[in-house]
């Protein structure tokens, strides 16, 4: 049997604003026995990035839901299915958007950070 950190999650973008946690599980559960579905917010306004997780119970089903839904709509949006990297995987791994957040060091010459 598969070990305990074995996930099978799918990675969901392109989401609209109004999708929930809930109706992502809705879309999602006739592919399989869902374990978790997940919107990821924005930490300071509380608002949906446009991205979430759906994790299922079995491989079989993840893989159904990736060729079922990506490219479908859901909540008024065409949305892109496939399968989620793991965290833990060292290279090579997927970065959603352009990073954010801000560099501690090196980089603008002295006294130029405040233009």
């Amino acid at each position: 049997m598969a070990s305990a950190d074995v996930e099978f999650r799918c990675f969901v973008g392109g989401l609209a604003w109004a999708t929930t946690d809930q109706s992502l599980e809705e879309a999602f559960s006739q592919y399989g026995e869902i374990l978790e579905s997940k919107i990821i917010n924005d930490r300071e306004t509380g608002r949906s990035r446009g991205f979430g997780f759906v994790t299922f119970k079995d491989e079989q089903a993840m893989r159904d839901a990736i060729e079922g839904m990506n490219g479908q709509s859901l909540d008024g949006r065409n949305i892109t299915v496939n399968e989620a990297q793991s965290r833990g995987s060292g290279g090579g791994g997927r970065r959603e958007g352009g990073g954010g957040g801000y560099s501690r060091g090196g980089g603008a010459p002295e006294g130029n950070w405040r233009n």
